[in-house]
């Protein structure tokens, strides 16, 4: 009995045998940084699970002196409360959400935003470099500089002043959250 729609199988696979070789390679997925929003206090849990499976992340962290009734003491505190920033391709975004912890990635228009490798790299090595930064509410408005030497160099922020000393405020656009550095009024230039 003859099928309708049979065909010829030699003739197919002598056709699929002809066709030119491709010379193009698989595209590489690229790493890029992204924010992972998390449950409130839980910065620190998410930053450990990232650690045990081998995913790069950051989560800057300042010092802050706490108080209590019968004590003190010297905390270390997320500069961006709520989020850890994760360096992956988004192949990778299911193994993220998947972290206990995690909420969601900041996105916009359902695909997740991409943070600016400079800025993280910078803030990165700054605090690596044992700068003093701190939360600073956001600002969008101000004086704009950019920073010429030091361990922030590159960096671009708003200058402000605070009781005699200068201080850069920095701003991630994506997640809405500024910290404050402090810097050398001579380190800096209009931009």
């Amino acid at each position: 009995m003859k099928l309708p729609f049979a065909c010829d199988l030699g003739a197919a696979v002598n056709t699929v045998a002809e066709l030119p070789p491709t010379t193009s390679k698989p595209e590489q997925p690229i790493s890029r940084w992204y924010a992972a929003y998390t449950f409130p206090r839980h910065e620190k849990y998410v930053a450990r699970q990232l650690d045990e499976r081998s995913i790069d992340f950051f989560l800057p962290l300042y010092r802050s002196l706490r108080r209590w009734k019968d004590r003190r003491k010297q905390v270390e505190l997320p500069l961006f409360p709520g989020y850890v920033f994760v360096h992956f391709d988004l192949q990778q975004r299911l193994r993220i959400l998947g972290l206990p912890g995690v909420v969601r990635l900041v996105s916009f228009n359902g695909q997740p935003a991409m943070l600016p490798e400079h800025d993280i790299e910078t803030l990165r090595k700054g605090l690596d470099l044992q700068i003093y930064a701190e939360p600073h509410p956001y600002l969008r408005v101000g004086r704009r500089v950019r920073v010429m030497h030091g361990p922030m160099a590159g960096t671009e922020g708003i200058l402000v002043r605070k009781k005699e000393k200068f201080r850069l405020v920095i701003s991630l656009e994506a997640i809405m959250r500024s910290i404050a550095v402090e810097v050398d009024a001579a380190d800096v230039q209009p931009a």
